[in-house]
């Protein structure tokens, strides 16, 4: 009697064995957040992706070194083509466009001079202008050395010395054009005289053209229309023209992506047009669909993590995207479940 009890025993206990390792089975054979319905069907690839813009994530920064004034968007913003997301600090630059456009003014009133000939009241009033201009040229010298003693001593900052310096090569430069209208005035007009007139007039508003153009870089533009997703970068801090510091992160949200990570054994499953759905934990119920529109041409590692107990972390995967139908709205970043139906 106690054998007969040992194998029954031994039999109930192997049967529970068998049921247990059944049912482990079947559980990893089902993919997450499947619909009853397709995983009934079996025919789709599942796969974890994430959502990102359809004209991906732009970072956009400053074309040169500087440090900014202010970013003028806050993340969320919508933007247009074109639209100032950040000023840098740029009173040098503006400054300069300011005795560009100065001098341009000068040499065209030279040069219609030489082509007016000069009267005396001309004559006396650019000698008065000359003498001025010298004067506030030794005052701006005068103020300049005696900054350089405050910094040699260290009272002073290297930027409030720099400030006194350009004032004096300003003043220089006023002086020059002081004087060079009044030789022209002086002088007897010249044909070869009058062509280099007009040459200095040309340089001098290439110089304009190149002084805006410099200040204009100084404005960070929005390359596209579309959302400001990120915003890395604040008032006062420094970027570089490099490239490596980015101020803002764009993306057009009209249209929306996912970028699924498809496991190697599906691969050959895979073709362009493929229809496609997604779900999301945070969207309980809602199928978001799309279909494929490119896919990879070389294997590499996960992108993705599901953080299933199941998940295998050492699969090859193969980058391939979605594009989910128009009017569909997902937050851009957003790790999804995607679903890729497979023809029979």
């Amino acid at each position: 009697m106690k054998k007969t009890w040992s194998v029954v025993t031994i039999l109930l206990a192997g049967a529970a064995v068998a049921l247990t390792i059944s049912s482990r089975r079947q559980v990893q054979a089902a993919p997450a957040n499947v619909p009853a319905a397709a995983a009934k069907q079996g025919n789709f690839i599942s796969a974890a992706g994430r959502v990102e813009p359809a004209g991906e994530e732009i970072k956009v920064g400053s074309e040169m070194d500087g440090k900014l004034a202010r970013v003028v968007v806050e993340e969320g913003d919508s933007v247009k083509r074109g639209q100032v997301l950040a000023v840098l600090t740029n009173s040098d630059y503006q400054a300069r466009v300011e005795l560009a456009k100065a001098t341009v003014s000068e040499r065209r009133a030279s040069l219609d001079r030489l082509r007016n000939g000069a009267r005396e009241e001309e004559k006396r009033e650019s000698e008065a202008q000359l003498r001025e201009a010298m004067a506030q040229m030794q005052t701006a010298l005068s103020e300049r050395d005696r900054r350089q003693t405050l910094l040699d001593r260290g009272a002073i900052s290297r930027s409030e010395y720099d400030l006194t310096a350009r004032d004096y090569e300003t003043a220089r430069a006023r002086v020059d054009a002081a004087r060079e209208r009044l030789a022209v005035v002086r002088q007897q007009s010249r044909v070869e005289d009058i062509r280099r007139a007009e040459a200095e007039l040309a340089q001098s508003e290439a110089n304009v053209a190149e002084s805006q153009a410099l200040l204009e870089k100084t404005y960070v533009r929005s390359p596209i229309d579309g959302r400001v997703l990120r915003k890395y970068r604040k008032s006062g801090e420094s970027v570089s023209g490099k490239g490596d510091t980015p101020i803002v992160s764009l993306g057009d949200l009209d249209r929306l992506r996912v970028r699924v990570d498809v496991d190697e054994v599906d691969v050959a499953k895979l073709h362009v047009g493929q229809s496609a759905w997604v779900t999301a934990d945070a969207y309980s119920g809602r199928k978001f669909t799309g279909k494929v529109v490119r896919i990879g041409q070389a294997l590499g590692r996960k992108n993705v993590r599901t953080d299933e107990p199941s998940e295998r972390v050492d699969t090859k995967i193969l980058e391939t995207l979605v594009e989910l139908d128009a009017g569909q709205q997902l937050p851009v970043g957003l790790r999804v479940d995607a679903f890729l139906e497979v023809q029979k």
